[in-house]
């Protein structure tokens, strides 16, 4: 007879304790690259109960829930709550990626990251015609930026100092002083750009 959970009636409601318990298993067992067997032994689960709550054919006491999740280094909250996320969290098309120019207008920078975090990290797809400058001032105190060029040649002058990369290169500088990017070569440039404005915090200073 089949152990997989019923969804019909209300009496059956106290044993849908975790709808998405078997995919949170499944998920941080393979983040730590556990096998079956290997969880097994760290938690006291047999294997084969494992291996069904992961296809969510039965429904494991709470018990057999903490045991698990002390294995996976989560709370027994954790283990319970579904994970409403969608697995897509945004789509942008072409047309409605924000884009920002250069003001003698031949440079383009394309802002292709998250909106919500361009306090901590920006990322860019930066275009440049040959001769085309982008002039940035400072940006906050320790602040790097990472330019990866794609095609093309690009200079990077940092506080008067200039360094030159070409495709499959990368260069990183800092942020926090004025500086400026130049397509130096004879054709369009194409890079990528990721400005990191909190860096981490060293692991002295913590």
């Amino acid at each position: 007879m089949s152990t997989r959970r019923r969804r019909m009636g209300g009496e059956h409601a106290e044993n849908e304790i975790a709808p998405a318990l078997g995919k949170t298993i499944q998920r941080l067992r393979k983040a730590y690259n556990m096998s079956l067997g290997e969880l097994s032994e760290q938690s006291g689960v047999a294997k084969s109960i494992i291996s069904q709550i992961e296809r969510n054919e039965t429904n494991p006491t709470i018990g057999t829930v903490w045991r698990l999740s002390r294995a996976l280094d989560i709370t027994l909250d954790e283990a319970l709550k579904a994970d409403s996320r969608e697995n897509f969290l945004q789509h942008q098309t072409r047309a409605g990626i924000p884009m920002l120019t250069s003001e003698d207008g031949l440079c383009t920078l394309y802002i292709i990251g998250a909106l919500g975090l361009v306090e901590v990290f920006q990322v860019y797809d930066f275009h440049a015609k040959p001769g085309g400058v982008l002039e940035s001032e400072p940006h906050q105190a320790g602040s790097e930026e990472h330019l990866s060029v794609l095609s093309g040649m690009l200079s990077v002058t940092v506080d008067g100092e200039t360094r030159e990369i070409k495709t499959g290169e990368t260069l990183r500088y800092r942020g926090d002083r004025a500086h400026r990017i130049q397509n130096t070569g004879d054709d369009d440039a194409h890079a990528t750009m990721v400005v990191v404005l909190r860096p981490p915090v060293p692991e002295e200073r913590r």
